[in-house]
């Protein structure tokens, strides 16, 4: 009992508080937060002392495949609750969000209203400035009531997050420029419903011209469409077992900047840079002339239009199916060499073991090696700050008594259910 209490992180004889863990309440030092913090914490230091060979029963301590497969076990345990706590920090996380959501959207409304003000110092108020606040104000309370409806999936973030839990970097951009065009558009509505004479309001039609707003359309078009296309490349391959996938516990504003393992990614921060100068362009272009479409220049159209396409390149260039190169026996020192037998352990050498993002414990455990007919658990032989095995190219696993001699073949089956290529070994008696 006291060894359970100890893993869920209370003292022992201590009774389990109903807030313990999961909890979600706004001000509760018990939160979900808190609690991740804390498994979090009481993993790390499991790991650095089984790693520095502390805590290992007397039962266990005299043999070496009996000790790790304890330590495997406990470590297993604790990055469940891990991934368990984390999850739940995770939902909580997004359901918080919206309101923080709305909090930006309307921040920027206030900030454009002073930008206006400090502005019109002088020169005056014009009902150009009227239109612009006035279709913030709508923008601002579509995606506040977009917010209150998904406030469960993140809010107005919602439509940007993508199946793997991740914001997703042509979302991103394709709704930054979905917003700005609708700002655009309702900006000449109110510029319309002012205007108090025929020329006026026939400038501000004519200002809806394709002739004038055919850069801008162009790059809605072609980003929009990424955004789509992005979607069903990364489904199509990933049922394929040509990319691997795993999910996040929750999106965060880096996604539109890393890859999966959270290492920043070329082919995204190019596209998020270029196009956010863009949007910021055309952004100034409507302030200078409200009464039409954002003129963008051909040339700045097709540096976008690059950037997407490297962008959709990147896509397309990514991942990969984990492959076995090689599989020997592992030899320990002073141990003679020779033939595979039942019971040795087996180095298995490759790559695209570890899927990225599936770095934590809790992914590492659920990887499996097929020997023959018997499935076995990759143990996790940890290290101060990390873990021997298993990794991203190499990967040792004892042959157990249940396969049978004669030539059988492996494979590795990693956390994103993909499985590598089939190898065959002879395992003797």
């Amino acid at each position: 009992m006291a060894v359970q209490e100890a893993g869920q992180g209370l003292e022992p004889g201590a009774r389990r508080s109903a807030h313990a863990g999961g909890c979600t309440c706004g001000d509760c030092p018990h939160g979900a937060r808190a609690g991740h913090r804390r498994a979090v914490a009481e993993f790390l230091l499991k790991r650095d002392e089984f790693a520095a060979g502390q805590g290992l029963p007397a039962g266990v301590a005299h043999s070496a495949s009996a000790s790790r497969q304890w330590v495997s076990e406990e470590l297993t345990q604790s990055a469940d609750l891990v991934a368990e706590r984390g999850r739940a920090e995770g939902e909580a996380w997004l359901g918080r969000l919206w309101w923080r959501t709305a909090c930006v959207v309307w921040a920027a409304v206030v900030l454009l209203l002073l930008a206006q003000a400090l502005t019109a110092i002088g020169a005056g108020w014009t009902s150009a400035r009227t239109a612009g606040l006035l279709a913030a104000v709508v923008v601002a309370g579509a995606l506040t009531a977009a917010s209150w409806f998904h406030r469960a999936r993140g809010g107005a973030l919602a439509p940007l997050i993508g199946e793997d839990n991740r914001l997703s970097t042509s979302r991103v951009v394709a709704g930054a420029w979905v917003l700005f065009l609708a700002y655009a558009v309702l900006v000449l509505v109110g510029r319309l419903a002012a205007a108090s004479s025929h020329d006026e309001r026939d400038a501000v039609i004519s200002g809806l011209e394709l002739a004038r707003g055919a850069g801008v359309v162009t790059v809605l078009a072609v980003v929009c469409g990424i955004g789509v296309l992005v979607r069903r490349v990364v489904g199509v391959r990933v049922l394929g077992q040509r990319l691997q996938k795993v999910r996040a516990d929750r999106p965060r504003a880096a996604d539109v900047l890393t890859d999966d393992s959270g290492r920043g990614a070329f082919s995204d921060i190019q596209y998020v840079v270029i196009s956010a100068v863009a949007v910021l362009f055309a952004a100034v272009r409507l302030a200078r002339r409200p009464d039409q479409l954002p003129d963008l220049p051909w040339g700045l159209a097709v540096v976008v239009l690059v950037s997407a396409g490297t962008y959709l390149a990147g896509k397309y260039a990514e991942g990969g199916r984990p492959v076995i190169l090689s599989v020997v026996r592992a030899r320990e020192a002073g141990d003679l060499d020779g033939p595979i037998r039942t019971g040795d352990d087996v180095e298995i050498r490759g790559a695209g073991f570890v899927p990225p993002g599936a770095g934590g414990a809790d992914r590492l455990s659920r990887m499996v090696v097929r020997i023959g007919a018997v499935n076995v658990r990759v143990p996790l032989v940890p290290v101060t700050g990390g873990f021997r095995n298993p990794t991203d190219a190499v990967l040792t696993v004892p042959v157990p008594v249940d396969v049978e001699p004669g030539r059988v073949e492996v494979q590795v089956v990693t956390a994103a259910g993909v499985e590598t290529n089939a190898y065959a070994i002879d395992v003797t008696e």
